[in-house]
């Protein structure tokens, strides 16, 4: 009964909130959460902290193991996972050995930003929040029970565990650490400590490993962990925080208690709520279509988890040279940087809203790279991984830079992404930052997804020499080398084809990287009026595209458009530039309405750390960051007819008439007509009023 009237005592909060401008209310972290491979979000249920440390939820890979503490948004590989905990009913004298199965979830109840609620293993309530640096759980067991237990395991995570430790300290907390891991193939053998406090005193206190229950005080080893039991005959209710640290245990100890609140969920959940409101409402939606308020406050949800804190509440982390650094200028210190992904979207984004934060992220991009030797393009904790292909790191920098971010180390910024772009055979720890740049210096091209990726970023190399640096011969090197995509047109059948070393053209199938030579064809955003007349024009390439656009849930082999993979993320824009325009918010409309729902299914693809969400954030708003390294806006109709946007200086806001009107008939800027479906940054960044469609 008790657990029920906490339920509905959440959900009338929510509800009085309503007129308190609660956007969290909006958030349903069950999108996304179902289904496997290209058709899944990926998606984490529970709760965390807008940039925080802790993500403490059912991992989707792993959800029977217990809730973890370290999982990201939308990755499609297992990871992480660590410190699983689970509650039960009684007292456990069997080892939970490698925690498979001994979590169930019966029944979900709040699944919102910043807070998770659920039933587990026979009607034992869960509730989850978090704070920066430390997770929270409240633990209500059931009425039939005199006793309940908890299990922590610290030699057990979502993959591998290499050496883990874990040592009771005192009737009411725990420490210890785990290592190792991997990441879609490649080791991730990161340390992580952790901290663990009840708020009462336990019963007894029992470890084990393996199959073995042990009565000790610490015990070492894989499959294994520690297990508190409680007397519950009157008091029904546990609290446990939990925090983690990359450096040390004594450092995780101090960040369990940094914020200093109060030992209770609902200080933790209230501290919580006030962030997540404070980040979401930096863009406010008018709308009386709840389901496109909910998809909306998700995604822009989803865009603001990664890339995450892993500096200590006293400023040190953990660095890619496995050596403890200490953040400069109180600045904090973020990991989990799915940068071939983000560059295209989430960066912009959070430049644009966030400069402080972003500059932050950019600065623990360019320190990794003093570390580890050069920029990487999927770091994990302090691990170079080397997923995905290109070399994206310069281009997310040069459009953090672009897009608002400037506090940060330019010159050092710059140093490697030259160095990377022109030395062959560098490293970043362990992993090649541009395979095959021999070849590409050489022949003037490489695999074809590859060459378009380089290009890509030395486009955005470019950009940043010169508008950072002011360095014009570099920009003039960069830019010219950007062309390379014309290396691989094949003029017989005006498609990008990938050539051998010495010049024959390969089958057209041959080398593109998760996508097919049709739907990567429109990845050279930054020469797109060049593309189009060397295949013959504008009504040539809209035939093109309407070709692709049949269909919008391409998978890896699939020749038509992929709205779940980011090398597609761009190409509804590319009706700006033919004759059709209208096409681009008519496309993007149809993509909002066939290919994103409200359900657990409602995502066309993996969400990688945030990168989907910015793109429908951005595509809602009717701003889209088209070019890599410059400071503008491909326009398409908002989906909402009034949108305000808290921009660091000033308010912006974008109108819409016209309730039947789907496509751009006229755009005012500040009560101007604007002729241009282009709009430069610097026209906006302090402030305005967009207004699509003025009615008269």
């Amino acid at each position: 009964m008790k657990k029920i009237l906490l339920y509905w005592i959440f959900i009338i909060s929510l509800a009085f909130n309503v007129k308190g401008q609660d956007l969290t209310r909006y958030v349903e972290t069950r999108i996304g959460t179902k289904d496997n491979g290209l058709e899944s979000g990926y998606t984490f249920l529970g709760a965390t902290y807008p940039f925080g440390m802790i993500q403490f939820t059912p991992s989707f890979f792993s959800p029977h193991k217990g809730f973890v503490v370290t999982q990201l948004s939308g990755a499609g590989c297992p990871n992480m996972g660590n410190f699983p905990v689970v509650p039960f009913s009684g007292e456990v004298n069997e080892s939970p050995s490698n925690m498979n199965g001994i979590n169930n979830i019966d029944s979900i109840l709040v699944a919102k930003a910043g807070v998770f609620q659920a039933t587990v293993n026979n009607n034992i309530n869960v509730s989850l929040t978090s704070s920066e640096r430390a997770g929270f759980a409240r633990f209500l067991f059931d009425d039939s029970t005199h006793k309940g237990s908890i299990a922590i395991g610290s030699g057990v995570n979502s993959t591998s565990v290499s050496e883990a430790h874990v040592q009771v300290t005192s009737d009411r907390t725990c420490e210890g650490y785990a290592k190792g891991g991997n990441f879609c193939g490649t080791e991730t053998d990161y340390k992580i400590y952790f901290a663990v406090e009840f708020d009462r005193p336990s019963l007894r206190q029992k470890l084990w490993r393996g199959s073995d229950i042990l009565d000790v005080k610490e015990v070492t080893g894989k499959d294994s962990g520690v297990l508190f039991s409680f007397d519950t005959s009157k008091d029904k209710e546990v609290n446990y925080k939990i925090s983690i640290s990359y450096v040390s245990t004594e450092n995780a100890k101090q960040n369990l208690g940094y914020e200093k609140l109060d030992f209770s969920f609902d200080s933790f959940n209230d501290y919580n709520r006030n962030s997540w409101n404070k980040h979401l409402s930096k863009i406010k939606i008018e709308s009386n279509d709840n389901d496109r308020l909910i998809q909306f406050y998700t995604s822009f949800y989803r865009s603001l988890i990664h890339p995450n804190l892993i500096s200590d509440a006293n400023g040190e982390y953990m660095g890619s040279d496995f050596k403890v650094h200490i953040v400069e200028n109180q600045r904090k210190q973020y990991s989990s940087f799915s940068v071939w992904d983000t560059y295209r979207t989430q960066a912009q984004l959070l430049a644009f809203l966030f400069p402080k934060q972003s500059s932050d992220m950019v600065q623990s991009l360019v320190d990794f790279a003093d570390q580890a030797g050069g920029y990487g393009r999927w770091i994990l904790a302090n691990i170079e991984t080397g997923i995905m292909q290109g070399d994206p790191t310069p281009i997310l920098i040069s459009n953090s830079y672009a897009f608002g971010a400037k506090d940060f180390d330019l010159k050092r910024a710059y140093f490697h992404m030259k160095r990377g772009a022109t030395i062959p055979r560098l490293n970043s720890q362990k992993q090649e930052i541009r395979p095959y740049l021999t070849e590409f210096v050489r022949d003037g091209h490489t695999f074809a997804s590859m060459l378009l990726e380089y290009i890509s970023s030395d486009y955005a190399i470019g950009q940043f020499a010169k508008n950072a640096l002011e360095l014009d011969e570099d920009y003039r090197f960069f830019i010219d080398r950007s062309k390379s995509w014309e290396n691989i047109y094949n003029p017989k059948i005006k498609w990008l084809n990938s050539r051998y070393p010495d010049g024959k053209w390969k089958d057209i199938k041959s080398d593109w990287r998760e996508g097919t030579y049709k739907n990567y064809f429109w990845m050279v955003p930054h020469d797109l009026e060049s593309l189009i007349d060397t295949i013959g024009g504008k009504d040539f390439a809209e035939k093109r595209l309407d070709q692709l656009f049949e269909r919008l849930d391409a998978r890896y082999e699939d020749d038509w458009f992929a709205s779940g993979n980011e090398p597609d993320f761009h190409v509804p824009w590319v009706y700006n530039l033919t004759n059709s325009f209208e096409k681009t918010s008519l496309t993007i409309n149809r993509i909002h309405r066939e290919m994103y729902n409200t359900t657990s299914s409602g995502l066309p693809g993996n969400d990688d750390l945030g990168a989907m969400g910015a793109w429908y954030v951005l595509s809602s708003i009717g701003l889209y960051p088209l070019i890599p390294g410059t400071a503008g806006f491909s326009l398409n109709l908002p989906q909402f007819k009034n949108i305000k946007i808290d921009l660091p200086t000033n308010t912006l806001t974008i109108k819409s008439d016209g309730e039947e009107l789907k496509t751009i008939k006229s755009v005012h800027l500040n009560g101007e007509k604007f002729n241009s479906l282009w709009l430069e940054l610097n026209k906006i960044d302090g402030g305005g009023i967009i207004q699509f469609n003025k009615l008269n």
